[in-house]
Parts: structure tokens; sequence; C-alpha cells
């Protein structure tokens, strides 16, 4: 007697990738050559030229041929006197926020965990969620992008998430929600015993930093991780992220750090800038101000249906047709971000950097032509 045997089923290279990551869109980046970049609110503002030549100077001196090491713990020590980091935290560097909400995911990525922020918001969370096995839970803002607080303590008190996540200020909708408000979720969270992540990516834009709320109640907030780029400080192409928050917890995040994530063409130049933090501090003075005056701007054009306030250097808008608004822009050499299908909140709004008034000026006829 034969016992009859079936063969397995061919199995292909690509089928070795998980099926949920062959079903994700790639984050997607606009091609940008001989436009005006107005979509990724980067920095408008190089180095002076004296910088220039001392930055180049610092990097060529490096010894590129080493592990990076000691100059990564003066970056953090810099770092956490540029912050006047609070007693009983911990500093820890990312390359960039992205690596640093990975990390955050990993750390937490235990059978049945959640994670849980406001919708629209970064797409980045619940990107990571997916990508390392945690459920993501979306819970819509208001209509006019308010944290919906009713709602957010609901959902922490149904779903028990193991982070939540606050951006303050909101992308993309540049919103920076009330204290009270914030601190209702952040006690929402306690009760579950769950970790908050607030992320200050557009920190040097914003009247208020979380910062203070950690100093002045530290056991309030002793779940509670803040997390900044020095992207929006000036440096998006240096890739450098840091959290800070009590030492034991993130102490068992830094366990799932690579190590040297951080190279030491990336640390130095972060060391440099922060020597000039001056220089920088004084470019988001001008954003804020140039911002003043788009919002001013783009509220007197007549096809322009809302303007929000904004306290990061970007602008969310709605226009009759964000689509059709968005190529015609590009056509004409100017590149703003449609976050239309980003979330139904989001029908018809474009996003707009806040760049120099030659930049601003120059979006702002466009924008007009284009509707």
């Amino acid at each position: 007697m034969t016992t009859a045997t079936t063969a397995a089923a061919p199995v292909t290279a690509l089928q070795r990738i998980r099926p949920d990551v062959r079903a994700m869109a790639a984050y997607h980046v606009q091609p940008a050559a001989g436009l005006l970049k107005m979509d990724a609110m980067e920095n408008p503002f190089p180095l002076p030229p004296a910088l220039q030549a001392a930055l180049g100077q610092r990097l060529g001196a490096l010894e590129i041929n080493r592990y990076p090491g000691e100059r990564i713990g003066l970056l953090q020590q810099a770092l956490a006197q540029y912050v006047d980091l609070p007693a009983g935290c911990q500093l820890m560097l990312g390359n960039g926020s992205d690596e640093l909400i990975s990390l955050v995911s990993l750390a937490c990525a235990q059978p049945g965990a959640k994670v849980l922020a406001p919708l629209p918001g970064f797409v980045m969370y619940a990107m990571s969620a997916q990508l390392q096995g945690l459920e993501f839970i979306g819970v819509d803002l208001t209509a006019d992008f308010a944290l919906d607080v009713p709602a957010m303590c609901a959902a922490i008190a149904q779903h028990r998430p193991a982070i939540t996540y606050l951006a303050y200020p909101n992308n993309p909708t540049a919103t920076l929600w009330p204290q009270a408000d914030m601190q209702a979720v952040i006690d929402a969270a306690a009760q579950v015993g769950g970790i908050v992540v607030v992320d200050e990516a557009y920190q040097p834009f914003a009247s208020r930093t979380w910062l203070d709320a950690i100093r002045a109640q530290p056991q309030r907030n002793s779940h509670v991780l803040l997390m900044r780029t020095l992207s929006k400080f000036g440096l998006a192409g240096v890739r450098l992220g840091y959290l800070l928050g009590p030492q034991a917890l993130v102490a068992e995040i830094d366990k799932v750090r690579p190590p040297y994530n951080v190279s030491v063409l990336n640390s130095e130049a972060a060391l440099f800038a922060l020597e000039h933090a001056d220089v920088f501090a004084a470019q988001a003075q001008e954003l804020c101000a140039q911002r003043t005056a788009l919002v001013a701007a783009l509220q007197a054009m007549e096809q322009v249906e809302k303007v929000w306030p904004s306290e990061a250097n970007m602008v969310l808008l709605r226009v009759p047709d964000a689509a059709r608004t968005q190529a015609a822009m590009k056509a004409r050499g100017v590149l703003v971000k449609n976050v239309s299908a980003l979330h139904p909140l989001l029908a018809n709004c474009l996003r707009l950097t806040v760049g120099s008034a030659e930049e601003n000026t120059q979006m702002l006829a466009v924008l007009q032509e284009s509707l």
C-alpha cells in the first residue's frame, strides 16, 4: 500500500516578504527637481557662507574610518544642556524621529499590544505600529482639528494602548492643542499603564512645549516620553532626532537601539548647529513672522475656503479642488502637498510650507493663478 504525497507549492522569493508589507504603499517623496519645494516643511535658509566653511572643516577632520565614539556622548550632553534636561530624565538619539518611533514600537511589541493616536496625524505612527506587529487605533479629531478628549479617553479605556502618540503641534494640521486637553489624555493613558509619546517635531515654531509640564509635574508625567527632531531646527538633511523621559523608561527603549545608529557626520553637524543655536533661533523667529503674513494673505483670497491657525512652519487650507490646484501649481513650478487622501477630514486640503518672504510671495502668486 502506497501513501500519496502532495508536493508543497513552490514559494517564490517575493512571497518570503510578509503579505501585509507587500500590500503597503511605500512612503512617497515627490520629485522636486526644478521646482520651488514647499511641500516638506523644510527650513528655507542655508547656512551662512562662513559657517558652511567652518562646518566643512570640522567634518573633514573627523575620523570616518572609526565607529562613532565619544562625540556621540558629547552631543547627548549638548542636547541635555540645550533643553535643560529635567532631573531624573535620560536622553537617547535616533536617526531622525522616524527611527525613534520605530524603536518605541519595537520595545513595546508584545502580543496584543496596541498603538493609539488622533487622526489625521503623522503617518509613521500607524506605519511603525504595523511593521512591528502592533494594532493601530485611530481616533478622529473634531471638524476643526481639535482633540476630541471624550473620544480619546474612551478609546484609551477600551483599548488600553501600550503607546499613545500626541503630536504637539500636530502634523498636518499645525494645531497646538490646549494644555488641559493634552493632560486629560495623558492622565487617561496613565490609568491603563500606557506610555504617551509627545512628538514636538515642530517645537521651534510653537508657543508652548510639554517639557514645561514635565518639569512642573514630573510624577503626573512619569509615563511620558518627549520626542524632538533637529529637522525643523534647520537640519533636515542631517537626520537627527532625540527622545527624553524618565531614566527607567528610556533605558529600556535604548536597549533596542542599533549600535552606532547615529553617524559621526550627523553628530558633528548637530554639535556644530547647537554651538550656533542663535542663528537657527533667529531663522525660526523669521519664519514665525512670515507665517503670520502668509496666513493673512491666504485668508484674503476669495477662493480659499478656509485657513487654519498654525503653530508650526506649515499652513493648512481648504480649496474647492485640491488635486486640480496642486497639479496647476506644480505645472507653474511650485510644489505643495495635497493631503486630501490622508483622511476624510482633510478633503480638498493643501498643506503649504512657510518659506522665506520671497518664496511665500512666489507661492501665493502661483496659488492665486491656480485656483
